[in-house]
């Protein structure tokens, strides 16, 4: 290597590191108030919980301060632009009739699911940053596909963890004062939503569910963690989401790892009409694969769950890891073309775009 690219990678490499350090730094101050990190669960032992925290069904490595130093120092980002300039998608429907299944995404894991006569949303992010305050977190890259003004009525938020892109206090705030939905989340994490003047909450351990009228919401198990500061990881629990009803179910995988849940649910559900996975923030593998699907994995778990028809989330939004913006849809359309001829029926759908789902495939996994 020329020497005056490797005295380029140096300097790289220590600004990254000044960086990280002051990123620590703030971290740390943060997360030494109790502001900011979730109230510690306090319940009973069971498979789920140890006492202390809680466990995945599939071990998982913690990345400690070596292996954060590590990704910081040799990131490989792919590329975003500074913004995206776009259009709010048209207004959903008010609701959807018996029978029928409508899925708009909005950003990252905030989907809106119409099904029944019910109207449900998805770890709901409208906010400009997401973090412990509003000038401190990951900025987005582009606006919400859907103002949050234009929302239909919404009956239910299903939060799948605490970490701040997908439990997002100000946006919870202003759907509570709005439309006053049940939220569903895993244990442990009521306690912070009621901290924070959000009463209309409901903790589910894994496999437990609660009913809605003719409609019953179980949630489900994921391979991932919880925390919101330093200390107090994997003291709420994660997961996803099933959604049962007499037309199907829609699974909300929220995020996670490879792991056996995703033949549990499949098996358990059958058959599911839809399936919601995420497809990006899985690069570099080393550090995100325990946590994170690839959209390869996506495409394997489309086909473990047996669904009907899948759509991708979790991407375009804030660059939280080394994909670019545009590198899970493309990554997701490769892995698809391995499957040719039987292309599955697994789409992405534009920021503010909505779909009509059509009822359970006869042959699953077979392109349209």
């Amino acid at each position: 290597m020329p020497r005056h690219r490797a005295g380029h990678d140096e300097d790289v490499s220590l600004k990254r590191l000044f960086f990280f350090l002051c990123w620590l730094l703030i971290a740390i101050l943060i997360s030494s108030c109790s502001t900011f990190a979730s109230p510690k669960y306090d319940g009973p032992i069971t498979e789920t919980f140890d006492g202390e925290h809680f466990v995945n069904q599939d071990p998982v490595r913690d990345h400690g301060f070596l292996d954060m130093l590590r990704w910081t120092v040799n990131r490989d980002r792919g590329p975003w632009p500074n913004w995206i300039e776009s259009v709010p998608g048209p207004k959903p429907p008010n609701r959807v009739g018996q029978g029928e299944l409508r899925v708009t995404f909005v950003n990252h894991a905030t989907m809106l699911v119409q099904i029944d006569g019910l109207n449900i949303l998805s770890d709901p992010v409208w906010s400009m940053r997401v973090g412990p305050k509003p000038w401190l977190g990951v900025k987005r890259h582009r606006d919400p596909g859907i103002r949050l003004e234009d929302l239909p009525p919404i009956d239910v938020i299903m939060i799948s963890h605490n970490h701040y892109d997908h439990l997002d206090m100000p946006t919870l705030k202003r759907l509570a004062k709005k439309h006053n939905p049940k939220i569903l989340a895993g244990l442990g994490v009521q306690a912070l939503l009621q901290q924070n003047g959000l009463t209309n909450a409901q903790d589910l351990d894994w496999w437990e569910e609660t009913q809605l009228g003719e409609i019953a919401i179980t949630f489900v198990p994921a391979r991932h963690w919880s925390s919101r500061g330093l200390t107090d990881r994997k003291t709420s629990l994660w997961g996803g989401f099933v959604v049962t009803s007499a037309s199907g179910s829609v699974y909300f995988a929220g995020d996670t790892g490879w792991g056996q849940h995703f033949e549990q649910v499949g098996k358990r559900f059958a058959p599911i009409r839809l399936a919601i996975l995420p497809i990006g923030a899985y690069r570099p593998r080393w550090f995100m694969r325990d946590m994170h699907i690839s959209p390869d994995e996506a495409v394997n778990a489309h086909e473990v769950l047996n669904a009907s028809t899948s759509i991708g989330m979790h991407f375009g939004t804030f660059p939280l890891a080394d994909d670019g913006q545009l590198e899970p849809t493309i990554s997701l359309e490769l892995a698809k073309a391995k499957r040719y001829p039987h292309l599955p029926r697994f789409w992405t759908l534009q920021f503010g775009e909505g779909m009509d789902v059509p009822e359970v495939a006869e042959a699953v996994g077979k392109a349209e």
